[in-house]
């Protein structure tokens, strides 16, 4: 009988294992293996300290932000007081699984297949990788991390099925010399309409290593060829193609994380990616984390509704945050026009300390109020067309 079962062992499930382990409880890690998610790689330094992340997984630290706009107008953007750190996704989710393993947790290779209840109580039945055989747990509670399109929230929560999400797809070839056109300590975000008609493509650089791609929530782009044409823009078709991936990532937090018996999301599967930047491991991180909070506090209590803790915390904290975000992706990612004008925009120093000292620190900054005015001003004549875009 385990306490908590978990599925899936990205950084969310990987995160909620290892507290419950380091909290006592009798937990089982389930991760199917062999599955690289596509991304950028970039975490914040609150996820290195908030989650203790080991030196050695810093491939890269980036101190720059480059922003291109559609008619390849550029705004470099320094970070100040820091830097943004890139983890490689292959190693750095076995690291968290590594981690959740030397904690306590059980861990367990294999597939999800469903849940079932009877008069004994709740398990999961799983197929086991190395034998391909049904396996079937007992568990007081599963929290379900298994990705965007989580099978444990389509069949276990309310409107886990309806969840809206981009399609991301990177490739990752070998990083080439340093050049004008390509820095190890920059980080570039592309606006174009041509790459990516709702969303951005990105260029991260993971030390010897590189991040090439771009998302979309629109049918019919070819991501591929998108790809191929931010490779060909930014002089790196020659380079060597180390692997490809592709993925959904969630757009919104879902409205319920639990069933209100035995389940509570986290992670993709609950839909905490940040919009605007789809932003995803620090959140994923922080959502297993309140996901272990719940499924303590509903152990303790023997109350299922204490599962509602887990969305009731991160919301509190990351929830104006990511309406913040919301609303600046319908506002700029809908034209090449409006995009133009965003990255215009970026040129305002003000917009760039208070950008990046909410990202670094996962918080709105409130000390300077004054600079959030000028921004909202200047943001409504952009939006407005009372203003044309600037360039220095």
């Amino acid at each position: 009988m385990y306490d908590v079962f978990v599925v899936g062992g990205g950084p969310s499930g990987a995160v909620a294992a290892e507290d419950l382990a380091r909290a006592g409880k009798r937990v089982a890690l389930l991760d199917r293996a062999g599955r690289i998610k596509p991304c950028g790689g970039a975490i914040p330094p609150r996820a290195i300290k908030d989650f203790g992340i080991a030196d050695e997984q810093i491939v890269a630290r980036i101190t720059t932000a480059r922003m291109i706009s559609p008619t390849g107008r550029m705004v470099d953007i320094p970070i100040e007081n820091g830097y943004v750190g890139m983890v490689d996704r292959e190693h750095f989710d076995e690291y968290l699984r590594d981690r959740a393993g030397k904690a306590g947790a059980e861990r367990l290779t294999g597939t999800y297949l469903r849940i079932e209840r009877d008069g004994a109580g709740t398990h999961v039945v799983w197929r086991d990788k190395a034998t391909g055989v049904e396996k079937r747990s007992a568990t007081k509670l599963v929290i379900g991390a298994d990705g965007a399109r989580s099978v444990v929230a389509r069949a276990e929560v309310p409107g886990g099925d309806k969840i809206p999400y981009v399609i991301a797809y990177h490739e990752i070839i070998k990083a080439p010399e340093p050049s004008p056109d390509y820095d190890p300590d920059r980080c570039d975000v592309i606006y174009d309409g041509r790459i990516s008609p709702d969303f951005y493509g990105w260029v991260f650089p993971h030390g010897g290593q590189a991040s090439v791609g771009m998302g979309t929530g629109l049918d019919g782009v070819d991501l591929k060829k998108a790809t191929a044409d931010l490779r060909a823009a930014s002089g790196l078709t020659e380079c060597e193609t180390i692997r490809k991936e592709g993925a959904p990532i969630p757009l919104r937090p879902m409205d319920r994380w639990d069933n209100g018996r035995d389940v509570v999301l986290a992670g993709d599967a609950a839909g905490v990616v940040a919009p605007s930047s789809g932003e995803g491991i620090f959140y994923a991180m922080a959502g297993g984390r309140v996901a272990a909070t719940a499924a303590q506090a509903a152990l303790a209590s023997g109350r299922a509704s204490d599962l509602r803790i887990a969305r009731k915390l991160f919301m509190r904290e990351h929830g104006t945050v990511f309406r913040v975000l919301r609303s600046m992706q319908d506002a700029y990612y809908r034209s090449d026009e409006r995009r133009e004008r965003f990255v215009s925009l970026c040129h305002d120093v003000d917009v760039q300390k208070l950008t990046f000292e909410a990202y670094m620190n996962k918080k709105l900054v409130k000390a300077r109020p004054m600079a959030h005015v000028k921004i909202g001003i200047k943001n409504m004549a952009h939006l407005l067309r009372l203003v044309s875009p600037v360039w220095t």
